[in-house]
């Protein structure tokens, strides 16, 4: 009798991570990568395990079919042969492996935007209230490393990639921040993105609770499923829910005060969402008041997150480069009253024409990018425009367009991959530009609407 086979697709962290468990375990692991890197290959080799780079179709299926289980790493895109080799219930993703080896309860976020902004705040909130916790999952430590956990609960942040390779995946707390178009250069078009963010309470039954959005449509029609399983339902909103604002304040259900929004670090009307939102979350979970009040007053925001970088003649310059959705900018403009746009890249198969929604709060636009032909036609004829180049020129373009009380935020609205490796790589790009043109850093900004 064969020991177990288990094949790997995609050797990145959470590849990895799955791959030493099951070696650990006993299983007899291969794994395959379509874009072998040299950390992949170091991996396999530290693992003792075969590593296949980009096999032809034939041979992927001849290893598929012969493996008992076969583990899909995070983006690897539903159009990959894999998924079609009809391997049925022996194909599971990283997350649904390490659900099933959790020993403690899990607490899982999902939602187009504000994800890893949540499950921070989450963990910040548990850990200040003397819950013991840990953060996995998308948010950059792969769930897998925290599955042998003995004690406490882990709060992961898991993506429509994650959840789409689920089946029995079953948070106690189960968190849906809100739902954009995104990420259809991956899934085949918006119902299967959808369908994929609707895992998260797949599985609801009485005893569990589910924090939703009711503002969003989607988030509150889905909702209906849990109300149905008979699990426990909490709403949050800025204007309506359980959780919401009222008077400037935070309230939590039955209008008891959170803190208040003057005394935020951050308080963009995003911040405010993300904020009830983690509390909804930490305190379903187990989390005190005192606790959840104690870490939103210490929380400064995360970087390339509408992050504060510079400043100079009366003009405020925003990193907000992990923006890279329509949704996503429309929220971060929400904030301001008068705006020059830096705007472009990669586009992930989005609408960018819904950007236009936004011109009434925008001076000007700088168009970057593959995408910048498509940006300069979205704000044609609704205010100036110009393509440019390189971040350099761009942040010279915005300087010469931006008045003193505006604020200049690159939002991309796309993805880096076309200049930069990275979101955090185009940020950091656009910072070092901003020091080139003599913009300093920026002094203590407590978030408020400019104007």
């Amino acid at each position: 009798m064969h020991a177990k086979r288990s094949l790997v697709v995609g050797l990145g962290l959470s590849g990895a991570a799955a791959a030493e468990r099951l070696v650990a375990e006993g299983f007899e692991v291969t794994a395959v990568d379509d874009h072998c890197s040299d950390g992949a290959r170091q991996r396999a080799e530290a693992l003792g395990i075969d590593l296949l780079d980009a096999p032809d179709p034939g041979v992927l299926a001849k290893v598929a079919r012969s493996a008992d289980q076969v583990v899909v790493s995070p983006g690897v895109a539903a159009s990959h042969p894999i998924f079609g080799l009809g391997l049925g219930d022996r194909l599971v993703g990283e997350v649904e492996l390490a659900f099933r080896r959790m020993n403690v309860p899990v607490i899982a976020v999902t939602g187009t935007n504000g994800k890893t902004t949540v499950v921070t705040l989450v963990e910040a909130m548990l850990r200040a209230s003397g819950v013991e916790v840990r953060a996995a999952g998308n948010i950059g430590r792969p769930l897998m490393e925290v599955a042998g956990t003995s004690s406490g609960v882990v709060v992961a942040e898991v993506s429509s990639f994650q959840l789409a390779l689920t089946r029995d995946f079953h948070p106690s707390v189960a968190t849906w921040l809100n739902f954009a178009p995104d990420h259809l250069d991956w899934h085949p078009d918006l119902c299967h993105y959808r369908r994929s963010k609707e895992m998260i309470w797949q599985n609801a039954r009485p005893g569990d609770i589910a924090v939703a959005n009711v503002e969003d449509p989607v988030v509150l029609a889905a909702s209906a499923r849990v109300v149905a399983a008979g699990a426990g339902l909490v709403g949050f909103g800025l204007d309506a829910g359980d959780w919401h604002v009222s008077g400037g304040r935070l309230l939590a259900p039955g209008g008891t005060e959170i803190v208040r929004a003057a005394e935020l670090v951050r308080r963009f009307p995003h911040d405010l969402a993300n904020s009830l939102a983690a509390a909804a979350t930490a305190c379903s979970a187990g989390a005190s008041l005192e606790g959840c009040r104690a870490a939103l007053l210490r929380f400064r925001g995360l970087p390339h997150r509408l992050e504060l970088v510079g400043e100079a003649g009366g003009v405020r310059f925003y990193d907000d480069s992990k923006a890279t959705t329509p949704a996503s900018v429309l929220a971060a403009l929400r904030g301001f009253h008068s705006v020059v746009l830096i705007a472009g890249g990669r586009n992930k198969g989005l609408e960018l024409s819904e950007l236009r929604a936004a011109s009434g709060c925008i001076r000007a636009v700088v168009a970057i990018g593959e995408a910048a032909p498509e940006i300069v036609a979205v704000f044609s004829g609704a205010c100036p425009v110009e393509a440019v180049s390189s971040m350099e020129a761009a942040v010279a373009a915005a300087v010469r367009f931006a008045s003193r009380g505006d604020a200049v935020v690159l939002s991309p609205g796309c993805a880096s991959f076309d200049w930069y490796a990275s979101y955090a790589e185009r940020g950091d790009e656009f910072v070092r530009c901003l020091r080139l043109a003599g913009v300093g850093p920026a002094g203590a900004h407590s978030g408020e609407e400019d104007g």
